[in-house]
């Protein structure tokens, strides 16, 4: 019996032939379900997955990991490329990836995949975003597409239209103008399929006969919000629904954020529409800011705090104040497209803490192995934040397992 990684040859080369929907020689079929399989073991915009995967590429990569190289001679390998990993590092980082280093979850991906004909892109496809180039290390080592690889083609004449979740009418009219009109400037429509402004921007996009791009943070077997169940149905028909984490992922809130990068990444330019003071579009707008990208900003009633966001980026982050969407197609006239920071956490907490607390619940006790399968960190991180989190008030230990505090 032919193994790949361990696995039997038969299995996986047929599945990852399915979602490729082309013919693959073995060492295709080796490279792509390695970076498939990096898709859930690395959480997204994994800096240290990024480097080794660039340097020894993603089958070499993985096999350090599924073999247990000693990091030592993990960190030989880079330097004979040229490429330099402290040994803390990489240590640390294989430590957060063991807990999910398990075969079966691969597979099961692979053939949740192949039910919803789902199909996984890595770089160098004609359909990749060339724009995900200007990640590094960041960017993402695969996408899984629901939908149509022409639509993600037409990226490099795309604008990206964010916003709050809890928008106003205000806000969803100007987004629907917006999108419509840049639509029939020949612009495709890039958002995150969330309630409010990004839905709105979709629908728009969609009635007005137009490409749009729904980037998702969770699996794309299942979608997220459920309330978008119709809505993405019909972008999966005429556009593309794309994640970088393979099916049966849940979405957490560090995954929402690590999404937002790739929504800056792929655009020709962003522009928030309607955003509270502290809402998740800022972060977009960041990453748009820390890419180089024109960001723009469309201005509201000053009195309305769920355009306070909108008049922070104008005021303290230089963003363009736009208002139509001849001006938000200045921001960006249609040309080619021409690296990139972790997000923050949010409200003060580590990055760490963030997805430490999205790993919990409030109800059902968890171990803390499960906490660090769920999150993608190391167990001993793990035990670190988790020990913080309880003296901050934020988590509990009972011996059943750890809880968030409500």
């Amino acid at each position: 019996m032919t193994t790949m990684f361990g696995l039997d040859e038969s299995v996986v080369a047929p599945l990852m032939r399915a979602i490729a929907g082309a013919e693959l020689t073995t060492s295709e079929v080796e490279d792509r379900f390695a970076r498939a399989s990096w898709t859930g073991i690395a959480e997204p915009g994994d800096r240290t997955a990024g480097e080794i995967v660039a340097a020894l590429g993603a089958a070499t990569a993985l096999t350090t990991v599924v073999e247990h190289w000693p990091v030592e001679r993990t960190e030989e390998a880079l330097g004979a490329t040229g490429a330099a990993v402290p040994v803390a590092e990489l240590a640390a980082a294989t430590d957060r990836w063991m807990p999910r280093l398990k075969s079966a979850i691969a597979l099961t991906a692979l053939r949740q995949a192949a039910r919803f004909r789902v199909r996984l892109l890595v770089p160098g496809d004609p359909a990749w975003p060339a724009g995900f180039d200007d990640l590094g290390e960041h960017a993402p080592l695969a996408l899984w597409l629901r939908g149509n690889e022409s639509t993600l083609e037409t990226l490099p004449a795309s604008i990206a239209l964010v916003g709050a979740r809890a928008a106003t009418g205000y806000g969803e009219h100007v987004t629907m103008e917006a999108s419509a009109g840049l639509v029939d400037r020949g612009y495709t429509i890039v958002s995150g399929a969330a309630y409010g402004i990004d839905g709105m921007a979709h629908r728009a996009a969609l009635a007005s006969s137009g490409q749009t791009v729904a980037f998702l943070a969770g699996g794309v077997d299942r979608f997220y919000p459920s309330g978008h169940d119709v809505l993405l149905t019909r972008i999966v028909e005429v556009g593309a629904v794309v994640s970088e984490l393979p099916c049966g992922s849940p979405p957490t809130k560090w995954r929402f954020l690590q999404r937002n990068r790739l929504i800056a990444a792929s655009s020709l330019a962003t522009v928030v529409l309607e955003a509270g003071w502290r809402s998740g579009s800022l972060n977009t707008a960041g990453h748009a800011a820390t890419l180089g990208r024109p960001l723009g900003a469309v201005p509201g009633p000053v009195t309305s705090a769920a355009s306070a966001g909108c008049h922070r980026l104008i005021r303290e982050f230089d963003a363009v104040c736009v208002t139509s969407a001849d001006e938000m197609a200045e921001l960006a006239p249609l040309r080619p497209l021409g690296g990139g920071e972790e997000p923050r956490g949010e409200m003060g907490r580590s990055s760490e803490q963030v997805r430490v607390l999205d790993a919990l619940s409030s109800r059902s006790p968890r171990s803390v192995d499960d906490i660090a399968a769920r999150c993608g960190l190391s167990v001993t991180t793990v035990t670190s934040v988790l020990g913080t989190m309880q003296l901050d008030g934020q988590a509990r230990e009972s011996d059943r397992g750890w809880t968030r505090c409500r």
